[in-house]
């Protein structure tokens, strides 16, 4: 009750706030009476005159109005009509009158005769209007309206009119509802009022306006004039409060005031401190040049709004203990930096890089590495040869230092000369007062002096034994020279990074060696052949060299064959397996064996290597080895294909459609134990056939279904020639540097026409030998190469004589005009001919002999049926 008084005194701050709301609610009911009475009256008024102007408008227009007011008698006809549409309008009167104003119809009789009470001069001027007048009925709205014949003469007047009681009568019923509403609204809000002035009075604890204005300004002074910072914070980490010691401590920006506090730019320890609310007691922390003592409590008492207080003493009494703290622990963070961030890449330059990036501008304003150049290529360091700068990073770009890329010889007077000479570091506190530094340069030297650097510690890049290089640390913004301190901590950045850098070297070393054996071993061209338009790329593992291989290997007959294969896994050994199943393919194809029996052969291959090399040699197996042998022929237009878990080849016919051919897959090299299966394709002239290893279709983040997918699109996509089918295959395949190797072979077929093949059938019998003669000197005498004639004849003579003595019929002979003349003699025997050397006694056994003298190349190649014996000659 006390409160209750004291709020409706009105002497306490509640109490003026109470009685301010009061006053402002009421004053606001009433306006909103007034108005709402204001705007009924005006409605009422507005809508007697639509009223009665339309009732009266209505009536004048109406059929038949006009001819009464002409007739004789026109209250016999009008009276009537009025009193009808007065009942259906719901006005108080319809009026109808001559131009003199005189009353043909009234409401009331009595009143039919006599002169219109209000204004009819604009009516007679053909002008319909609206008045409002006190009449006999109470206040009314009229209107006056003319009434026309049909030249437009005003022939007669018609009035309507209505009370504004009759119009405004619900809008008055409802008035009391809405006083009703505001006195309800009222109470709510003295309600709402007493309950905040109550809060209110309990927060001023009662006092007055003066009193509490006072009370303020005695804590403000209090608080501002203390020598400690004091900062308040609510729980969601806002700073509410902070005094001017505390805007000194902590440097704040003037508007710091209802910002958060991890937006200030404090240092993180103690802006996370402040932020948390947690209780701390005289907590240490650096701020600037400032150790500050940091006490917090918590303001969660019952009723104070959640949140911390928190109090900052400067302790400079601590400083210099601090200090030295500080810098043993920025050493131990930088020497932890240096083990984590040096050495992240095996490139030398960019571990050469990351040291320099690491000391600057941490310890030093610029940093250079010079190293061997032999030392860049992975070798061994020559102390004899010149240095190149490595990496060079300071805190401006303008120094006058050798940029990077320089190559180098130092004096051996300069601190980096001593350094490579003595293998130890070399501290020079002074520059300007060192002459054998200058001795380097004299140009240069002086141009660093004047640009401000004054100090300088060389240390030698050592790898055990090995100097790699010279390390040179440079000082200009700091004053102070580097000290003995800072010489040991140069040293041990310096051992760190030489570590990682002769791994680097290490590894530059061994990648280079497997890529120049890799490339040994991959063609370094395509041969020379007719039969296909052969495009191909080989792309590298982002890490370390493969064993993907591809070839392209001519055989006899003008066909051609491709092969693609793929060695599980990188370095050495799968480049050094890939030369070897390399070499393997191009024995075996020069046999002229189909592509199952060469899958084979080299399946047996590879498990002799798996034998071979043991766990005790350190070698790992050859498991997953996959290939892909290919072979078309251009007269019959068939390519014959086996795989042996290769990814199968896709073909892309001359419409520009794609699929992958069923070739059947039979099990990766070196399993053993399974036949391998051909698929034939027969291949229409301008297809292209497209063999890759499985880097281009599959990876860790793409399976190889997706990929194949892929690569069918950008197939799609492909212009005609091979080489644009490479380059869209990549382009569309490749997002960045694939982690395993990538071989890509594409061929478009070619046709050996018709007109240059001709054949004939040898009848079992000798004497066929001369027509055989005679007709391939026809057929070379129509291709214009009669130069050959004579050596082809004689090469025939022998193969088909030979066919006829020891082989089997049927017996048929071809000539093929490519890139060479190839002449083949076909027998179904199984037996194949060798060449031997006749003694001077033998009567025979030199026909073999003399094929091998005139022809370039010849051979055996076997079919189902028989074989061929082949031999080719150069074309003049």
């Amino acid at each position: 009750m006390a409160g209750l008084r004291s709020v409706l005194g009105g002497r306490s701050v509640a109490g003026q706030v109470f009685l301010l709301v009061v006053v402002i609610v009421l004053l606001l009911v009433v306006a909103a009476v007034v108005a709402l009475v204001l705007q009924v009256r005006h409605d009422t008024t507005q809508e007697a005159r639509n009223r009665s102007l339309a009732v009266a408008e209505t009536f004048a227009n109406a059929p038949g109005t006009v001819e009464a007011l002409q007739s004789p008698d026109p209250t016999a006809v009008l009276q009537p009509r009025a009193e009808a549409a007065r009942e259906r309008s719901k006005v108080d009167f319809i009026v109808v009158m001559n131009t003199d104003g005189i009353r043909y119809t009234h409401p009331k009789t009595d009143r039919i005769g006599k002169q219109f009470v209000g204004t009819v001069a604009p009516a007679l001027a053909g002008e319909s209007f609206t008045e409002e007048v006190d009449g006999t009925i109470g206040p009314l709205v009229q209107a006056v309206v003319p009434v026309k014949d049909p030249d437009g003469r005003v022939v007669g007047l018609v009035s309507a009119g209505i009370t504004t009681k009759n119009v405004g009568g619900t809008a008055d019923r409802q008035l009391p509802l809405v006083l009703a509403a505001a006195a309800a609204a009222l109470a709510l809000a003295t309600a709402g009022a007493a309950l905040v002035s109550r809060r209110l009075l309990h927060q001023t604890h009662g006092l007055g306006p003066h009193e509490m204005t006072r009370m303020y300004e005695h804590h403000d002074a209090v608080l501002h004039a203390v020598r400690e910072g004091v900062l308040i914070v609510d729980d969601g980490g806002t700073l509410l409060l902070a005094n001017d010691e505390a805007h000194r401590l902590l440097d704040l920006p003037a508007d710091a005031e209802g910002r958060h506090i991890l937006s200030l730019g404090l240092d993180p320890g103690t802006a996370d401190l402040l932020a948390s609310g947690r209780v701390a007691t005289d907590e240490v922390h650096r701020v600037g040049d400032r150790l500050l003592a940091v006490n917090q409590r918590t303001t969660d008492r019952a009723g104070v709004p959640p949140g911390s207080v928190a109090t900052l003493r400067d302790s400079t009494e601590l400083r210099a203990l601090s200090g030295r703290a500080e810098t043993a622990r920025e050493r131990l963070n930088m020497l932890y930096d240096a083990g984590v961030g040096i050495g992240t890449s095996l490139d030398v330059t960019r571990t050469a890089e990351e040291l320099t990036e690491l000391a600057v501008p941490r310890f030093a304003d610029f940093v250079t590495v010079d190293l061997f150049d032999a030392v860049l290529g992975g070798g061994q360091p020559n102390a004899a040869a010149a240095l190149s700068r490595t990496a060079v990073s300071g805190i401006r770009k303008d120094a006058p230092l050798y940029p990077a890329g320089e190559r180098i010889r130092f004096v051996e007077s300069s601190p980096q000369g001593r350094s490579l000479a003595t293998g130890g570091p070399v501290l020079e506190p002074r520059l300007s007062r060192a002459p054998g530094w200058q001795a380097q340069d004299l140009e240069r030297s002086a141009q660093i002096i004047a640009y401000g650097i004054h100090s300088l510690i060389t240390v030698p890049l050592r790898a055990g034994s090995l100097v790699l290089g010279v390390v040179s640390f440079w000082r200009c913004e700091k004053p102070e020279p580097f000290d003995a301190d800072e010489l040991a901590l140069a040293e041990e950045l310096v051992a760190r990074a030489a570590v990682s850098i002769d791994n680097a070297r290490r590894y530059t070393r061994e990648h280079s060696m497997a890529v120049t054996l890799q490339r040994s071993l991959l063609p370094r061209s395509l041969p020379e052949q007719g039969a296909l338009e052969i495009a191909y790329r080989y792309l590298p593992a982002q890490a370390g060299v493969g064993g993907d291989w591809f070839d392209v290997l001519p055989l006899s007959g003008a066909r051609v064959a491709l092969v693609v294969g793929d060695v599980v896994g990188h370095g050495l050994h799968a480049a050094a397996t890939m030369g070897r199943l390399r070499t393997a393919v191009h024995n075996f194809s020069a046999l002229d064996l189909p592509p199952e029996e060469l899958i084979a052969l080299l399946d047996e291959l590879v498990g002799r290597i798996d034998q071979d090399e043991t766990e005790e040699e350190g070698s790992a197996p050859v498991t997953g080895a996959t290939c892909l042998y290919a072979v078309y022929d251009p007269v019959s237009r068939r390519c014959t294909v086996a795989r042996a878990g290769h990814p199968p080849p896709a073909l892309i016919h001359p419409d520009g459609s794609v699929e992958f051919a069923d070739v059947p897959a039979g099990p990766p090299l070196g399993l053993g134990g399974l036949p391998f299966e051909t698929a034939e394709l027969e291949l229409a002239e301008g297809s292209r056939l497209v063999l890759y290893t499985d880097g281009l279709v599959e990876d860790r983040e793409r399976d190889i279904d997706v990929g194949l997918e892929m690569l069918r699109e950008a197939l799609g996509r492909a212009g005609q020639s091979p080489e644009d089918t490479c380059r869209v295959v990549l382009d569309s395949q490749l997002t960045a540097r694939s982690s395993d190797d990538i071989a890509l072979i594409v061929a478009r077929t070619r046709a050996l026409a018709a007109d240059r093949v001709a054949e004939w059938p040898v009848p079992a019998d000798p004497a066929a030998v001369g027509e055989v003669r005679a007709a391939v000197s026809r057929q070379l005498a129509e291709w214009g190469l009669e130069e050959l004639t004579f050596s082809t004849e004689l090469i025939l003579s022998e193969l088909v004589t030979n066919a006829l003595r020891y082989g089997g019929g049927p017996i048929h002979v071809r000539v093929l005009r490519d890139r060479n003349l190839i002449c083949e003699v076909f027998d179904s025997s199984s037996t194949s001919p060798h060449l031997r050397y006749a003694t001077m006694t033998d009567e025979g056994g030199r026909g073999l002999f003399l094929v091998a003298q005139l022809a370039e190349r010849w051979g055996t190649r076997y079919l189902p049926a028989g074989k061929v014996i082949w031999a080719e000659q150069p074309l003049p």
